[in-house]
């Protein structure tokens, strides 16, 4: 039984932990050009349009992706819940993301406070920042900017792709109101547990 090459193209994306090349899926056929992988991608993103999933375009390549809008359900299924970021982390990050590249003393003059040892080594572990110089002042501070793992980590193509800082504002003010209802909500039970 022969299997359709968008078939094959679903499997290897399933099946891979990170994002694909084009020039990756191109390897599993032969004679086939990157255009035809591409119209490929588009037919199986057309299947899924009434499915809860999407084959999405990132930094590193291509991955098969659940949408946006169901992931809040799919969390209780998660063994592991995704890390929160603190808002000094998010704070961070953006500032790199969107004045890349940036010393960390940079980013604690805008930030009023100054930057973690903790905060600068989770993003490096999570591979998301890398130094790509030095600034040329006193004590070469290390210039910093995203990686292509933090564009794959939120489902970037390039760093363009970020969205308007108002939005990144706006994500902030959500998660402080989140913080503050969650911390209430502790506060509530740890009452109840007291009576």
């Amino acid at each position: 039984m022969a299997l359709e090459e968008k078939y094959v193209i679903e499997a290897a994306l399933l099946s891979s932990d990170e994002p694909l090349k084009v020039q990756d899926l191109m390897s599993l056929f032969e004679g086939i050009s990157s255009a035809q992988v591409k119209i490929l991608i588009d037919q199986l993103n057309a299947e899924y349009r009434n499915r809860c999933i999407e084959i999405v375009e990132v930094s590193s390549g291509y991955r098969i992706s659940t949408k946006k809008e169901v992931n809040e359900i799919l969390i209780p299924l998660w063994e592991l819940k995704p890390q929160k970021l603190s808002r000094a982390m998010y704070e961070t990050i953006a500032l790199i993301a969107y004045r890349q590249p940036i010393t960390r003393g940079e980013i604690e003059e805008i930030r009023g406070v100054s930057v973690s040892a903790n905060i600068i080594k989770n993003l490096f572990e999570k591979e998301w920042i890398k130094v790509v110089g030095h600034k040329d002042t006193l004590g070469k501070p290390a210039l910093l900017a995203t990686t292509a793992k933090f564009l794959d980590s939120f489902n970037l193509k390039k760093i363009s792709d970020l969205p308007p800082l108002e939005e990144i504002e706006e994500m902030f003010t959500s998660y402080d109101a989140e913080t503050e209802s969650e911390s209430v909500e502790s506060n509530n039970h740890s009452t109840h547990q007291v009576h």
